[in-house]
């Protein structure tokens, strides 16, 4: 083997900055793999195997070209190196990850994914209105692409508006197992709650089931709720919480304000303080959304901060916020006090108080 030349310090720093470039301009390969190996049935498939699965058997009990099993095999190499599945003893089994993605799961995040990933009227139509949007004057990238809020896009494509209700669902039924099993004390005492912004309602019945004497309602723009029916001590009320917002006890906003830009946020909050007791009759409102210094400080959680971020500077115009912006925006609604309870991840509980 021929000797190779010694390299210069200079010049090993323009190849690695080339590799770092390209993995960047690449990282769409690995959220659109998944979605592919998501769409194909590949998770649930090697889980009904029961055992790990080689790629013979895995190619045919795909819906594929068999002729393009070599190709599959590329694709399980991509997931593996972002540790969705093993490669063991020329066989394939599940990484802890890809059981989110099971259609069983309980807490699947399969809607979410399936929402998200390679979206063009989320991703890539706002993205390419970066530039203009930098430059003119609307909230944010999506309303450039596409001449309107997202929300008001939801209100006029029904599958649109579908498909984000149970992305949103889908979250939500993993965050409130965790909420209900170790922080149950947030809603005992109260009698009544409003979900604010509760989409089809599937925080207000997680609630409602765990507390049978707590009268729950969720509150949305009608074309959310629409169609949609109560039980008994939950019932779904259509507004606008810029304008009005139900009275209760307290109320409940699950990753609600991160949609939304500080002034937005003050005047949401100003509202729901209207609509609660005070302090001392119980009255609070309950968020939980993103705390940035709360959270673990490894790398990929700070990597999903940021790209958190940016995905709603993107698509809503608002922001992920640390304690010190929290605590600006409590003040300026006219709140007195506030408790962070750093308890979901990347997320935290937030209990604000009038």
């Amino acid at each position: 083997m021929a000797q190779l030349p010694s390299m210069g310090d200079q010049d090993i720093e323009l190849l690695n900055s080339q590799t770092h470039i390209w993995n960047n301009i690449f990282s769409y390969i690995k959220s659109s793999s998944l979605k592919c190996a998501v769409e194909l049935g590949i998770p649930d498939i090697i889980h009904k195997h029961g055992r790990p699965i080689t790629l013979l058997e895995l190619a045919d009990a795909i819906p594929i070209n068999k002729a393009k099993a070599g190709h599959l095999a590329r694709l399980m190499r991509t997931l593996i190196h972002s540790g969705f599945f093993f490669h063991t003893k020329d066989a394939y089994a599940l990484a802890q990850p890809s059981t989110l993605l099971l259609k069983d799961n309980p807490f699947s995040l399969r809607p979410f994914l399936l929402f998200l990933v390679d979206n063009p009227i989320l991703i890539t139509q706002p993205w390419n209105h970066a530039r203009e949007w930098f430059q003119n004057d609307d909230p944010a990238p999506f309303d450039t692409a596409h001449g309107m809020t997202i929300w008001d896009y939801a209100g006029h494509q029904p599958e649109f508006n579908h498909m984000f209700n149970e992305a949103m669902a889908s979250d939500t039924r993993l965050v409130m197992n965790v909420v209900i099993k170790y922080c149950k004390g947030v809603f005992e005492g109260l009698n009544s709650l409003v979900d604010v912004a509760g989409g089809t309602g599937t925080v207000a019945r997680t609630i409602a089931e765990a507390f049978p004497d707590l009268k729950c309602t969720v509150f949305d723009l009608p074309h959310v709720i629409r169609g949609l029916e109560g039980t008994k001590n939950l019932d779904y009320v259509g507004g606008d919480m810029f304008v009005s917002i139900p009275h209760a006890n307290a109320l409940f906003l699950k990753w609600i304000l991160h949609d939304w830009n500080d002034e937005d946020c003050v005047k949401i909050l100003k509202k729901c303080k209207e609509s609660i007791p005070s302090k001392e009759k119980g009255g609070k409102v309950i968020i939980i959304d993103m705390v940035i210094d709360n959270a673990r400080k490894d790398e990929k959680s700070i990597e999903t901060q940021i790209c958190y971020d940016t995905m709603m500077l993107g698509i809503l115009g608002g922001r992920e916020r640390a304690t010190k912006d929290w605590e600006k925006l409590f003040s300026d609604a006219g709140f007195s006090d506030y408790e962070i309870i750093p308890i979901l991840g990347l997320r935290s509980i937030i209990e604000v108080y009038p």
